[in-house]
Protein backbone atom coordinates (compact mmCIF):
# COMPACT_ATOMS: atom_id res chain seq x y z
CA UNK A 1 0.00 0.00 0.00
CA UNK A 2 1.09 3.30 -0.66
CA UNK A 3 2.70 5.96 1.90
CA UNK A 4 1.34 9.42 2.23
CA UNK A 5 4.77 10.65 0.86
CA UNK A 6 3.54 8.49 -2.66
CA UNK A 7 2.10 10.59 -5.37
CA UNK A 8 -2.00 9.39 -5.31
CA UNK A 9 -2.89 7.93 -8.45
CA UNK A 10 -5.25 10.48 -10.37
CA UNK A 11 -8.42 9.14 -11.23
CA UNK A 12 -9.33 12.23 -13.06
CA UNK A 13 -6.12 12.32 -15.27
CA UNK A 14 -6.90 8.94 -16.32
CA UNK A 15 -10.13 9.53 -17.28
CA UNK A 16 -8.90 12.39 -19.63
CA UNK A 17 -6.67 10.01 -21.09
CA UNK A 18 -9.06 7.43 -21.39
CA UNK A 19 -11.33 9.52 -23.10
CA UNK A 20 -9.19 11.77 -25.14
CA UNK A 21 -7.89 12.17 -28.65
CA UNK A 22 -4.60 10.43 -28.18
CA UNK A 23 -2.71 8.42 -25.99
CA UNK A 24 -0.44 11.09 -24.49
CA UNK A 25 -1.66 11.38 -21.30
CA UNK A 26 -3.17 7.57 -20.50
CA UNK A 27 0.76 6.62 -21.33
CA UNK A 28 2.18 8.97 -18.89
CA UNK A 29 0.11 7.57 -16.38
CA UNK A 30 2.17 4.25 -16.87
CA UNK A 31 5.58 3.49 -14.60
CA UNK A 32 8.43 2.89 -17.20
CA UNK A 33 8.90 -0.34 -16.29
CA UNK A 34 4.88 -1.44 -17.09
CA UNK A 35 3.56 -4.92 -17.89
CA UNK A 36 -0.08 -4.95 -19.74
CA UNK A 37 -2.13 -8.43 -20.20
CA UNK A 38 -4.43 -8.63 -22.46
CA UNK A 39 -7.27 -11.09 -22.50
CA UNK A 40 -9.99 -11.17 -25.15
CA UNK A 41 -11.16 -13.43 -27.69
CA UNK A 42 -7.81 -13.51 -30.00
CA UNK A 43 -5.66 -13.64 -26.43
CA UNK A 44 -7.23 -15.87 -24.03
CA UNK A 45 -6.35 -16.55 -20.56
CA UNK A 46 -3.54 -18.85 -21.12
CA UNK A 47 -1.82 -17.00 -23.51
CA UNK A 48 -2.74 -13.21 -22.82
CA UNK A 49 -1.03 -10.67 -24.82
CA UNK A 50 2.01 -9.01 -22.81
CA UNK A 51 3.32 -5.96 -23.37
CA UNK A 52 6.29 -4.66 -21.60
CA UNK A 53 7.43 -1.34 -20.81
CA UNK A 54 6.05 1.56 -21.91
CA UNK A 55 7.48 2.31 -25.45
CA UNK A 56 5.57 -1.48 -26.07
CA UNK A 57 2.54 0.17 -24.24
CA UNK A 58 2.64 3.02 -26.45
CA UNK A 59 2.75 1.66 -29.69
CA UNK A 60 -0.43 -0.25 -28.93
CA UNK A 61 -2.03 2.82 -27.64
CA UNK A 62 -1.25 4.26 -30.73
CA UNK A 63 -2.75 2.23 -33.00
CA UNK A 64 -5.66 1.94 -30.63
CA UNK A 65 -5.89 5.88 -30.49
CA UNK A 66 -5.28 6.35 -34.30
CA UNK A 67 -8.97 4.38 -35.14
CA UNK A 68 -12.38 6.06 -36.25
CA UNK A 69 -13.75 5.34 -32.20
CA UNK A 70 -14.80 6.92 -29.07
CA UNK A 71 -13.80 5.82 -25.93
CA UNK A 72 -15.65 6.44 -22.31
CA UNK A 73 -14.31 5.47 -18.79
CA UNK A 74 -17.42 3.97 -17.36
CA UNK A 75 -16.50 4.03 -13.39
CA UNK A 76 -13.07 3.60 -11.36
CA UNK A 77 -11.83 2.70 -7.96
CA UNK A 78 -8.64 3.57 -6.46
CA UNK A 79 -7.59 1.82 -3.38
CA UNK A 80 -4.52 2.26 -1.45
CA UNK A 81 -1.64 0.61 -4.70
CA UNK A 82 -4.56 -0.90 -6.53
CA UNK A 83 -6.84 0.27 -9.62
CA UNK A 84 -9.97 -0.65 -11.27
CA UNK A 85 -11.84 1.09 -14.08
CA UNK A 86 -14.44 -0.07 -17.27
CA UNK A 87 -14.29 1.48 -20.57
CA UNK A 88 -16.96 0.77 -23.06
CA UNK A 89 -15.73 2.34 -26.83
CA UNK A 90 -18.10 2.71 -30.14
CA UNK A 91 -16.57 2.39 -33.31
CA UNK A 92 -18.00 4.97 -36.29
CA UNK A 93 -20.01 1.83 -37.62
CA UNK A 94 -21.52 0.94 -34.31
CA UNK A 95 -18.99 -1.46 -33.35
CA UNK A 96 -18.68 -1.63 -29.74
CA UNK A 97 -16.19 -2.50 -27.33
CA UNK A 98 -16.12 -3.22 -23.56
CA UNK A 99 -12.86 -3.21 -21.43
CA UNK A 100 -12.45 -4.04 -17.44
CA UNK A 101 -9.12 -3.36 -16.14
CA UNK A 102 -7.44 -3.94 -12.79
CA UNK A 103 -3.93 -2.02 -11.78
CA UNK A 104 -1.45 -2.13 -9.35
CA UNK A 105 0.10 1.23 -8.89
CA UNK A 106 3.01 2.35 -7.47
CA UNK A 107 4.28 5.88 -6.63
CA UNK A 108 1.19 7.08 -8.68
CA UNK A 109 2.16 4.96 -11.88
CA UNK A 110 0.56 1.69 -13.37
CA UNK A 111 2.96 -0.94 -13.08
CA UNK A 112 0.66 -3.88 -13.85
CA UNK A 113 -2.35 -3.85 -15.68
CA UNK A 114 -4.58 -7.00 -16.76
CA UNK A 115 -7.17 -5.70 -19.35
CA UNK A 116 -10.23 -8.07 -20.28
CA UNK A 117 -12.20 -6.67 -23.53
CA UNK A 118 -14.86 -7.98 -25.71
CA UNK A 119 -16.50 -6.44 -28.45
CA UNK A 120 -19.64 -6.70 -30.98
CA UNK A 121 -19.00 -9.33 -33.98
Amino acid sequence: MGTAADPAFDRDTLRRGVEGQTPDILLSLYADDAELRIVDRTTQPSHPKVLHGRDEIGRMLEDVYSRDMTHKMERCIVQGDEAAYSESCEYADGVRVLSESMMSLRGGKITEQTLIQAWDE
